[in-house]
């Protein structure tokens, strides 16, 4: 059962099912206060889209696994993970990750509606059918796996208003543009193990990590005012303003210390300030939240 539970990558389905909370929190409607929005919360419909996210992310987790993983096998850090180290044959984490992607379509499908249901097929399609070969090719995979990256508070929103608005086009934006400090200090930290597993990832195109820290800095800059647009729409109040303005420029400033430094310490800071900038985000949003 670990190893099932291993295939499912946990610790990346909480963020994805937390993006996909705040974006069907933002597709109800709104409330006098927070005891009215709280008892406004249709919980099945709620419960329906968590677990059919879930069960999606996670079954697209294991099939990704199943594709890498005589990748993995090459990398130390995954070389434990239940396929490259033999504690499960391929065929059955073939079937689990279909299993649990199908239960998860129609889970959204049934349990919410058709729209959230094919949002949440078109990020496991363009992840596993897009980006994960594209991993082998180029360092551009990353932009292109920002997509489906970007797609749980898409999901949520559509889950709870049954379209989808500018409202959730930005909140997808914000993942958008927070995936790439996140994912090139990982590629950072483990180029070496990229680079023996023949993945194209920026720091193992370029070793010196120039180009790297540059890209960090960049997105770095764009997310603060992308950041700010939820205020602009009257989605979050002045807190969130200047709360997200003080995040991004935290975030920002991590960017800079690792292209000044360019040191794996300064990388791992990146990695651990975007692992805290997202919820400290979405809990100024919800928060801050116009009649709440």
């Amino acid at each position: 059962m670990r190893d099932y539970i291993e295939l499912t990558k946990p610790r990346i389905t909480w963020l994805i099912l937390m993006s996909t909370g705040i974006g069907y929190f933002f597709g109800l409607r709104g409330a006098a206060n927070w005891w009215d929005f709280l008892r406004s919360i249709p919980l099945l419909s709620l419960l329906h889209t968590v677990v059919g996210t879930g069960l999606i992310a996670s079954g697209t987790a294991a099939l990704n696994q199943w594709y890498e993983r005589e990748a993995d096998r090459k990398m130390r850090r995954t070389a434990d993970r239940p396929l490259p180290s033999g504690k499960m044959t391929a065929s059955r984490a073939l079937a689990f990750g279909a299993a649990l992607s199908v239960a998860g379509f129609v889970e959204l499908w049934l349990g919410v509606n058709l729209l959230a249901a094919l949002i949440g097929a078109f990020t496991l399609a363009s992840y596993l059918f897009v980006y994960t070969p594209m991993k082998q090719r180029t360092w551009w995979s990353t932009t292109v796996g920002a997509i489906p990256g970007a797609m749980p508070p898409m999901i949520g929103y559509a889950a709870a208003a049954g379209t989808v608005t500018p409202d959730a086009w930005v909140l997808a934006a914000i993942l958008f543009l927070w995936q790439f400090p996140h994912f090139y200090s990982i590629a950072w930290m483990y180029k070496d193990d990229y680079a023996r597993a023949g993945i194209q990832m920026l720091p193992v195109v370029e070793p010196d990590c120039r180009s790297t820290a540059r890209q960090i800095v960049l997105y770095g800059i764009a997310l603060i005012p992308v950041s700010l647009i939820p205020a602009v729409l009257g989605m979050s109040g002045r807190l969130y303003l200047i709360g997200a303005l003080l995040l991004g420029l935290w975030f920002l400033y991590s960017g800079v210390r690792v292209a000044v430094e360019r040191s794996l310490a300064r990388a791992r800071n990146v990695l651990i300030t975007s692992v805290l900038y997202l919820p400290l985000i979405y809990g100024l949003m919800l928060l801050d939240r116009p009649g709440l």
